[in-house]
């Protein structure tokens, strides 16, 4: 393995999600409207990152991937894919373009686009409540999913950043925004991996500090990218946080200092892995390509 480059790691795990989320799809009973849009969110192509963190930091404790893991990884990227569709909606951001392709009420419509998000959503505490065993990592796969994507994580985060748009926004507002609107779910992921895995305490602590440092530096890193690269590149609509007048890093520190934070967050990632030794590898890699990605 150690051969393989990190990029086509990636990759490979993704497939593993895709397949994951492809089996449960198509066990759903529903009509075929509700199916088009749904796969047709599902399959634009995403890295699935926040799923495959869950696989890597599971494998990296318990040796191989599992049934609990795989599920666990297509359950919370069905909660990360229901976000983007609503978070792309007229009444959110309005954006046109999402992983490089149409967004979802743009080749269907607002409300097709709406139900599919709340089919989504719903449909991961499904898939964590009939497919996890034993019953117990159920719930509390559940319990940190629904935490972390809920009021007090991710919903807490968006309706912040939607409020502060055209506003002064200081540091600790955005603080707020960027880890409840983005790094609570990376953390979500490494705690979900964790839990699939049997970390102790110590264990699950270290990744849950690893999975928001990144989440963090992952936000930054989209802030920059808004002002510096195309929408080609982006896969979604460059330069829309300047002109909403977005509460981001570089707007509120200067894109200086923001990307020292972001070498920071990585070296404080980095270094909450060292009880894991040589084992963190992949991890290793991953936060320092988040810090390096250019799209």
């Amino acid at each position: 393995m150690q051969n393989i480059n990190f990029d086509t790691r990636l990759r490979r795990k993704a497939q593993a999600v895709n397949y994951a989320l492809k089996k449960i799809l198509d066990f759903q009973q529903m009509n075929d409207d509700l199916a088009e849009v749904l796969n047709y969110a599902i399959n634009t192509p995403g890295k699935r990152i926040r799923s495959v963190l869950v696989l890597w930091c599971h494998e990296m404790l318990k040796g191989q991937m599992d049934h609990n893991a795989e599920m666990a990884s297509a359950a919370i990227e069905l909660v990360h894919t229901y976000s983007l569709i609503h978070d792309d909606l007229p009444s959110m951001d309005d954006d046109d373009l999402r992983r490089g392709v149409p967004t979802c009420h743009r080749v269907f419509d607002e409300g097709s686009a709406i139900l599919a998000g709340d089919a989504m959503l719903t449909l991961a505490f499904e898939v964590l409540a009939r497919e996890i065993d034993p019953p117990v990592m159920a719930l509390k796969l559940i319990g940190q999913l629904a935490h972390n994507a809920g009021p007090s994580g991710m919903i807490g985060g968006q309706i912040a950043d939607l409020k502060a748009e055209q506003t002064e926004c200081d540091q600790e507002i955005l603080e707020y925004i960027h880890t409840n609107k983005t790094a609570k779910m990376f953390r979500c992921a490494a705690a979900m991996g964790a839990i699939c895995g049997g970390a102790n305490k110590k264990q699950q602590e270290s990744l849950i500090e690893y999975g928001e440092k990144i989440g963090l530096c992952f936000q930054i890193t989209d802030d920059i990218l808004d002002l510096s690269a195309s929408s080609e590149e982006l896969g979604k609509t460059a330069g829309k946080d300047v002109i909403a007048v977005k509460c981001t890093y570089p707007a509120v520190v200067g894109m200086e200092t923001a990307q020292k934070i972001q070498k920071q967050l990585t070296e404080e990632a980095i270094a909450a892995l060292k009880p894991f030794g040589k084992k963190a590898e992949i991890l290793r890699q991953l936060a320092l390509s988040l810090l390096e990605r250019t799209k």
